[in-house]
């Protein structure tokens, strides 16, 4: 008996092994893989020409069609941060540092992350399923057969769109956060309209906005490249495809957290 369960032991822990080693050569397998498509992507970017006229269609399906969903993300999260901080600094009676907390907050850290994780759920998603059917259906193939670079025609006016759109995205929400913490403050909170916009503005520097945006603009490259990759290797017909958008929406929302924690260190410390 001994035997057999020693035996049945050695081979549960050899599975367990054999599949913890698959998961990590899956995920340096897809690190490598959008690394690589990142780097393609960039030295076509200079050295090809820009198909404009994608691109800016790009740019309405990733930007302009995402404004009702960053609106309403951006304005409830200002009302909340304004009720939230509000009943922490009413302990020391600083009622009065709520629109500076807002202000700084959304410029540096909340505009930038719910923005990318709003456009990562819609348009990761989007941009996956978009691919992964082009490759089960093999139009991707025929691309390649007629001379057609796909990483040129489909990944560049992508790349391009989320950079840009991400950057106006943030700034668009900074400022209906900013407007949502307003309501509160001054309609609950009574504080006048004059003080919530002066302490706003007086509060943030030059720095507060830049960093928010530099994240922002990371984060949309991370957001194209992640879901360009698994759509051009999903497979397997409809499953592969909604496996395909299943995993570009989780890992693009790992990278943003990831990058986001590396850039506030580096911002901090520099």
């Amino acid at each position: 008996m001994s035997h057999w369960t020693n035996l049945k032991r050695t081979v549960s822990v050899r599975s367990w092994l054999q599949k913890f080693g698959a998961g990590c050569l899956d995920i340096f397998e897809g690190a490598g893989g959008i690394a690589l498509l990142f780097k393609e992507a960039c030295v076509l970017l200079a050295s090809k020409k820009i198909r404009w006229k994608a691109t800016l269609d790009q740019m309405n399906k990733i930007g302009v069609q995402s404004l009702p969903l960053v609106f309403l993300t951006a304005f409830f999260t200002g009302m909340v941060l304004a009720l939230q901080s509000a009943y922490q600094l009413k302990l020391f009676s600083a009622e009065q540092f709520t629109s500076d907390l807002i202000s700084v907050s959304l410029c540096r850290e909340l505009g930038p992350v719910l923005t990318s994780m709003v456009v990562a759920g819609r348009v990761g998603a989007s941009i996956a399923a978009e691919l992964g059917t082009m490759k089960v259906t093999e139009q991707i193939d025929a691309l390649k057969a007629l001379a057609t670079n796909p990483v040129q025609y489909l990944v560049i006016p992508r790349f391009i769109a989320a950079l840009f759109m991400l950057f106006l995205l943030t700034m668009y929400a900074d400022v209906i956060g900013m407007f949502g913490g307003y309501l509160i403050s001054v309609f609950k909170l009574g504080m006048s309209s004059h003080m919530y916009i002066k302490r706003g503005i007086d509060a943030l520097v030059v720095k507060d906005v830049v960093t928010g945006l530099i994240k922002a603009f990371f984060f949309g490259g991370i957001i194209s490249i992640v879901g360009c990759y698994f759509g051009f290797t999903a497979r397997g017909g409809a499953e592969g495809v909604g496996r395909a958008t299943t995993l570009a929406v989780v890992v693009s929302l790992i990278m943003v957290i990831a990058s986001d924690a590396l850039f506030s260190a580096i911002f901090y410390f520099f």
